[in-house]
C-alpha cells in the first residue's frame, strides 16, 4: 500500500463532512472554544496562514478527543479600504472583489482539514452581520457609550478618510502611505477612555496572556498621576482668565520658561480670529504629523501670542502657541520646562527661552544642561534646587508627590490621576464598511435609527471614479425620513472603523444566524474564548478594542460579567519566513520576483538570466513576492505533510523557516510511518518480553506528546513523535503490542496530521474515528523508569549502548559493557587499559 496523499486526505475529508464532525453543539459536554484571529479576505492565503490555523486545529483536535464539546469557528474580517482600493483600480465592485477572494480562500483552507465548524462561517460584510453591529450602536449609544462631538482628527489626504492615532505610522497612513493631517470634524466615537482603569486594572488577571502583550497595553493606556493647575493670565483676554495644564512632572516648576498651547486650543483659536498670522500658523502646523513619534522628530515651531500668565512661584511666562503640543492630550496646554524635557529644550533653544534646571544630579559639583535635557529616571536620585515644596536629595517620584501635596496645601493646583488613552474615533469617510444606523433631521437633530428598520444596507449601485466617499454623492441612498417626526432626513454617510467589525465577532460566532447580537443561553455555555491565537502585531489595537466592547456588551445585556474578559489565554505565533529574490532596475529599484521564477541552481531569473539577491529569511509577503502557495504543497506532498511541518521545526512563538528541503524531508517520514503501520498490520509475530519495554515507551509518548500539546509546545510534541516512531521501527515485541502501540501513535499524531492518522487508526483496527476515540492517558506505573541507557565510548567516540537496572553496582555495569559486541570487537581478545563507569551518565572504555 503505497502513501497516496491525494486520495487518503480526499477520503477522510468527506468522510469527516458526512458524519458533520466538527459542528459545534451546546450540550451536556464541558466546552471549548478555541479561536483564531480571522483573516482578512485579501485573495490567497500562504503558509503563514497554515501554521497559524494548524496551531488552533492542533488544540480544537486535542480537546475533542479530550471530551471537550468544541467551538472551533472561522469567519472573515471583510470590510476596509483595500477593497475600495481594488474596486478604483479595475473598475469592479468591493463586494464582488471580497467574496471573490473569501470563495479562493476558503477553497484554499478545506483541503487543510481543519476542524473547523463551517456553518458558522459569515463575513463582516455581511448585512446579517453587520446588521446586529448597529443594532449595538444603538444599545451603546443608549447606554452613553457612544456620543459624537467635534474633535481634532488625522486626515489622510489619499485615502480621503480619518485614522485613529494606532493607524498613524511615523505621521503617515498606515495603508496610503501619505503624510498625515490634522483637521477638526463632527465625529462618533466610543467612550473607552470611561473605562481605562479597569482596562488598565483587569490586565493582571489575564494571567494566560503573554507578558510582552500586557505590558504593551499597560504602557498604552498609560496611567498617570500629576498635577492640574491654572496659570492665571496676566490681563483677561477673549474671555479666558488662565490656562489650565496638566503635568505628571510638578516638581520641575522651578524650571518653568514658557506655556505652550495646542493650535487648536480655545484660547488660540480665539486669538486667531483677530490676528491672520497666528491663523496661518495654525492651518500649516495642522499638515504635520499626530503621533508621538512625529512630534519628537518634527522641528519645533511656534507663534509667540504676546500673552503671559502669572508663574505661582513668582514672576510672569510667555504664552505660546506650539505645534508639539496636541489638544486631544491632558488640556492641550502644558507648561515647558527645557532643562528636563527634550522637546520643551529644543523649543527653548530655537526662540532663546531660559532653560533652568529644578534639579540636577545627586552630587554633582557642577551641572549644566546642554544639547540633551537632563532627564533622569524617577527611580533615581537627584538634588533639587530651590523646590517649593522643600524637598532637596530624593528621587523624582517623591519629588513629585511630595510637590502635588505642596501645590494642594497652597491651594494652587489638584492632584490628578489621568489615562493616556484616548475615546476611540470610528467615524470613516469611506463606502465599504458598516453605515452608522443614526438619521439628521432638519427639526429633531440627529436621530438613531429605528431597530426593525436594520440593517441600513449599503447601496450597490456605487461608482469609484472620483476620490471621497460615495455615498456622498448616491442620488438616492441617504434620503430618508425621520425616524421620530417622519419628515425628510438625511442618513449619516460616515461607516465604522473597520476595527469595530472585529471587536466582538467571537461572540456572535456562538450564534451566527440568530436575529439579534447574541443569545443569552449561547454565550453563557461558550463564552469565553479558551485559546485566543494571532500576531503579536494586533497586540494594542484589536485586543484593547475587543476588551472595551466585551464591556460594553456586559453593560447592554449582550454578555454575562465573566465575558467582560473575553479571552482566557492568548498565544502570539511567530511569523513564517521565506527568503526574497530580488534584481535591481536601471535606476536601483528593487524588484521581487517569485521562487518559482529563478533558477536557484545558477542565481539567476528563469526569463531573463539576470542575476538575483537572495534576501534571508524575511517575513512572508505578498508584496515581496516570497509566498509559498498552500496549495502547490499540497498537490506535491499532501496537507499532513504541510501541517507537520509549519508545527516540527521550532517553538510556536519563534519566527519558522519555509523550505522546501525541510518539507520533502517531513513527506519522507510520513512515508515511512504509512508504510511501518503497513508492515504491522500485516505482521504475525508471539508475544515476547520486548512487549513491557514497548508498552513503557508508549507510556512515555503519552505522557511527553500531551504535555506538549497542553504547554502549546508542538515542537517538542513532534520530537516525541519522531523518536517514538525510531522506537517502534526498531521494537522486537509481539505482533499485538506493536498494533497496540501504532494505534497509540495514531492517536497522538492525529492533531497534527489527521488524514493520515485516521488511516493508520482504520489499518489498526480502530473503531469509529481517531478523532472520536478518548485521548490515550499514560499507565504512571508504567512511567517509572527502573533501568537507565548508558552510551559506551570507546576511545572517545559513541560506538554502542547498555541499559541496566536503575540500582546496578559498578561491578554488574563492567560486566554488561565487557559483554557488548562493539566492546568485544574493540578489544579483539584483550583487555582495556581503562574502564570508566559514571553511574547514570556514560561509560568509557579505553583500549
Amino acid at each position: 500500500m503505497s502513501y497516496d496523499t491525494t486520495s487518503i486526505e480526499a477520503k477522510w475529508q468527506a468522510a469527516w463532512a458526512e458524519a458533520d464532525l466538527f459542528l459545534a453543539t451546546r450540550d451536556a459536554r464541558p466546552k471549548y472554544y478555541v479561536l483564531e484571529m480571522f483573516p482578512y479576505p485579501s485573495g490567497r492565503i500562504h503558509i503563514g496562514h497554515v501554521r497559524n490555523y494548524t496551531m488552533g486545529d492542533v488544540i480544537a483536535r486535542y480537546k475533542m478527543s479530550c471530551g471537550f464539546s468544541v467551538l472551533h469557528p472561522m469567519g472573515w474580517d471583510a470590510f476596509g479600504m483595500p477593497a475600495e482600493n481594488a474596486a478604483m483600480a479595475s473598475g469592479g465592485h468591493p463586494k464582488e472583489w471580497t467574496y471573490r477572494n473569501i470563495d479562493t480562500m476558503r477553497g484554499q483552507m478545506k483541503p487543510l482539514g481543519l476542524s473547523i465548524d463551517w456553518s458558522r462561517e459569515f463575513a463582516t460584510c455581511d448585512p446579517e452581520y453587520y446588521g446586529q453591529q448597529q443594532a449595538l450602536f444603538l444599545d451603546m449609544l443608549d447606554a452613553g457609550l457612544v456620543y459624537r462631538k467635534p474633535a481634532v482628527v488625522n486626515w489622510d489626504p489619499v485615502d480621503m478618510t480619518v485614522l485613529a492615532n494606532e493607524q498613524v505610522i511615523d505621521g503617515k497612513g498606515w495603508r496610503s502611505g501619505a503624510e498625515v493631517e490634522r483637521r477638526e470634524l463632527t465625529q462618533w466615537a466610543f467612550a473607552i477612555s470611561s473605562m481605562a482603569e479597569d482596562l488598565l486594572d483587569s490586565l493582571g488577571d489575564l494571567e494566560n496572556w503573554p507578558d510582552k502583550v500586557r505590558l504593551m497595553q499597560e504602557n498604552w493606556i498609560g496611567r498617570s498621576r500629576g498635577l492640574q493647575m491654572t496659570f492665571p493670565l496676566s490681563a483677561p483676554v477673549h474671555g479666558h482668565d488662565g490656562v489650565e495644564i496638566y503635568t505628571t512632572r510638578p516638581d520641575t516648576l522651578r524650571g518653568a520658561s514658557f506655556i505652550a498651547i495646542a493650535p487648536e486650543h480655545p484660547l488660540a483659536r480665539a486669538l486667531a480670529q483677530d490676528d491672520a498670522e497666528l491663523a496661518a500658523f495654525a492651518t500649516e502646523v495642522r499638515r504635520g504629523g499626530t503621533t508621538e513619534e512625529a512630534l519628537e522628530t518634527a522641528e519645533k515651531r511656534g507663534y509667540d501670542t504676546g500673552l503671559t500668565v502669572q508663574n505661582p512661584l513668582g514672576g510672569t511666562l510667555p504664552v505660546w502657541v506650539a505645534n508639539f503640543v496636541l489638544m486631544e492630550y491632558g488640556t492641550g496646554a502644558i507648561f515647558g520646562c527645557p532643562a528636563h524635557d527634550q522637546r520643551d529644550l529644543d523649543f527653548a533653544r530655537k526662540y532663546d527661552l531660559p532653560v533652568v534646571a529644578a534639579f540636577k544630579p545627586y552630587e554633582a559639583e557642577s551641572f549644566e544642561v546642554g544639547a540633551a535635557a537632563y532627564v533622569p529616571p524617577k527611580t533615581e536620585l537627584v538634588e533639587y534646587v530651590d523646590n517649593p515644596a522643600g524637598v532637596h536629595r530624593t528621587t523624582g517620584h517623591e519629588g513629585v508627590e511630595t510637590t502635588i501635596d505642596w501645590a494642594e496645601t497652597q491651594g494652587i493646583g489638584e492632584g490628578r490621576v489621568q489615562y493616556r488613552l484616548r475615546d476611540w474615533g470610528l467615524s470613516r469617510q469611506r463606502y465599504w464598511g458598516c453605515p452608522i444606523p443614526v438619521v439628521h433631521c432638519p427639526d429633531c437633530g440627529v436621530v438613531p435609527e429605528r431597530k426593525e428598520n436594520l440593517p441600513v444596507r449599503l447601496p450597490d449601485d456605487v461608482t469609484f471614479d472620483v476620490p471621497g466617499n460615495p455615498l456622498d454623492r448616491h442620488p438616492t441612498w441617504a434620503a430618508t425620513a425621520c425616524p421620530e417626526c417622519g419628515a425628510d432626513a438625511r442618513r449619516e454617510t460616515d461607516t465604522m472603523d473597520t476595527f469595530v467589525d472585529s471587536s466582538w465577532y467571537f461572540a456572535r460566532f456562538t450564534a451566527p444566524r440568530a436575529d439579534k447580537p447574541t443569545v443569552a443561553e449561547d454565550v453563557d455555555y461558550w463564552m469565553n474564548v479558551d485559546q485566543y491565537i494571532g500576531g503579536v502585531e494586533h497586540a494594542i489595537l484589536h485586543l484593547l478594542y475587543s476588551r472595551f466592547f466585551a464591556r460594553a456588551m456586559n453593560v447592554t445585556g449582550h454578555l454575562p460579567a465573566k465575558a467582560r474578559e473575553p479571552f482566557d489565554a492568548l498565544f502570539t505565533q511567530g511569523m513564517v519566513t521565506h527568503p526574497a529574490y530580488v534584481t535591481r532596475d536601471d535606476k536601483g529599484r528593487t524588484i521581487y520576483h517569485l521562487p518559482e521564477d529563478v533558477d536557484l541552481s545558477s542565481g539567476t531569473v528563469r526569463a531573463t538570466g539576470e542575476a538575483i539577491e537572495i534576501v534571508p529569511a524575511i517575513k512572508m509577503s505578498k508584496s515581496k513576492l516570497n509566498v509559498v502557495d498552500p496549495q502547490a504543497i499540497i498537490a506535491q506532498f499532501g496537507a499532513d505533510t504541510a501541517r507537520w511541518f509549519v508545527l516540527s521545526d521550532s517553538p510556536p512563538e519563534r519566527d519558522f523557516e519555509w523550505t522546501p528541503e525541510g518539507a520533502a524531508a517531513v513527506h519522507k517520514h510520513l512515508t515511512r510511518v504509512h508504510r511501518l503501520a503497513t508492515d504491522i498490520a500485516r505482521a504475525d509475530r508471539a508475544p515476547n518480553d520486548a512487549d513491557a519495554e514497548l508498552a513503557r515507551a508508549t507510556a512515555r509518548a503519552i505522557a511527553e506528546v500531551t504535555q506538549g500539546i497542553d504547554g502549546f509546545a508542538f515542537n517538542k510534541s513532534v520530537a516525541k513523535l519522531y523518536e517514538f516512531t525510531n522506537t517502534l521501527s526498531r521494537s522486537d515485541a509481539g505482533a499485538q503490542a506493536r498494533r497496540d502501540a501504532m494505534r497509540t501513535l495514531a492517536q497522538l499524531m492525529a492533531p497534527m496530521v489527521p488524514h493520515l492518522a485516521e488511516e493508520i487508526w482504520t489499518m489498526m483496527g480502530g473503531e469509529g474515528f481517531v478523532l472520536s476515540a478518548p485521548w490515550p492517558e499514560a499507565d504512571p506505573a508504567l512511567l517509572v523508569e527502573d533501568s537507565v541507557t548508558l552510551p559506551i565510548q570507546i576511545n572517545g567516540k559513541r560506538r554502542s549502548e547498555v541499559t541496566v537496572p536503575k540500582d546496578m553496582d559498578k561491578a554488574g555495569i563492567e560486566a554488561r559493557v565487557m559483554a557488548d559486541d562493539a566492546v568485544i570487537r574493540a578489544l579483539d581478545g584483550g583487555a582495556p587499559k581503562k574502564l570508566i563507569v559514571v553511574p547514570g551518565r556514560i561509560v568509557n572504555v579505553v583500549v
